[in-house]
């Protein structure tokens, strides 16, 4: 048996659903107009551009290019987990500083006066700066370190190090800098 299908109230329907679908998708857009978020970071609209300067090194022992390596990471991070664009000339916001530190440890004693861990530590000074709110704007330092066996070579382990290092300083400058909005 065929049943006859009503046309008209099958595009009723579709419109319906169509129009109810436009209209949830201008409610969001709407309520999501004051600000910008990706990935959990919320960015006021009237922030578009930043710059990052080339951070300095002033840690005694430190590779001669980690600041180079850490002053990349966190354009990289900027530009690719923000809508913010790069600019050198007036940018909204500005990260600059230093390298401060660059220790290595010996952690964990055991028997026979060894260690059996030890732990690289790098320091960095962070002044960023935000033209639209001076009030967001700060100064102060992000540290992390890793251990590792007392038994592995420094040098064969360093980059890998300095690499794993560098990823969690920038991760908790972004955050700190960009979660707070």
């Amino acid at each position: 048996m065929i049943y006859p299908i009503n046309i008209k109230a099958v595009f009723i329907q579709r419109t319906a659903l169509f129009t109810g679908s436009f209209m949830l998708l201008l409610l969001v857009s709407v309520v999501w107009q004051g600000c910008y978020s990706f990935k959990g970071v919320t960015i006021p609209n009237d922030i578009n551009t930043y710059y990052v300067e080339n951070f300095n090194l002033s840690a005694p022992n430190a590779p001669v290019e980690i600041d180079v390596q850490f002053t990349e990471a966190l354009r990289t991070k900027v530009r690719t987990e923000s809508k913010l664009k790069l600019k050198d000339v007036d940018p909204d916001l500005v990260f600059g500083g230093q390298i401060t530190g660059y220790t290595l440890t010996s952690e964990a004693p055991k028997e026979g006066n060894t260690v059996a861990l030890n732990k690289l530590e790098i320091i960095v000074q962070v002044q960023f700066t935000n033209h639209r709110d001076e009030k967001a704007s700060y100064s102060r330092p992000f540290s992390f370190f890793r251990t590792f066996p007392a038994d592995q070579d420094f040098q064969s382990v360093q980059e890998s190090l300095n690499a794993d290092i560098i990823k969690q300083l920038v991760e908790r400058v972004f955050n700190d800098t960009f979660a707070s909005w």
